[in-house]
């Protein structure tokens, strides 16, 4: 099993800048990909950044370039710093980790998510 939990979400003006953690305990890891997802109120949960066990990443095209993934396998922790933040960046953030099962199988594990605020 694999717990994950995120922290540093709050209230941010536009522009303004947040940096969410996700600690990760149990049986974590550098095998699994790891990555920050985010779902809007009547939205769908969608991707936010994804650092695989590699060392790839890829990012949603509306935060390239204004947030930044990054882990520490030593801590066992997951990094999402997130600049110039617009109104549109409001949502539940959720990190999750996930890595191949056997059979074809995907082992998946979700945090309970940190509120973020993007409003003046």
């Amino acid at each position: 099993q694999v717990q994950l939990v995120e922290s540093g979400g709050g209230l941010v003006q536009p522009g303004g800048s947040l940096s969410l953690t996700c600690a990760a305990s149990g049986s974590i890891s550098s095998a699994y990909d790891m990555g920050w997802y985010r779902q809007a109120p009547g939205k769908q949960r969608e991707l936010v950044a994804v650092l695989t066990s590699g060392g790839s990443t890829n990012y949603a095209d509306s935060v390239k370039v204004r947030f930044t993934i990054s882990r520490d396998n030593a801590k066992n922790t997951l990094y999402l710093q997130m600049n110039s933040l617009k109104p549109e960046d409001t949502a539940v953030y959720y990190c999750n980790a996930a890595r191949k099962g056997l059979f074809g199988t995907r082992i998946v594990y979700w945090g309970r998510g940190t509120q973020v605020t993007v409003s003046s």
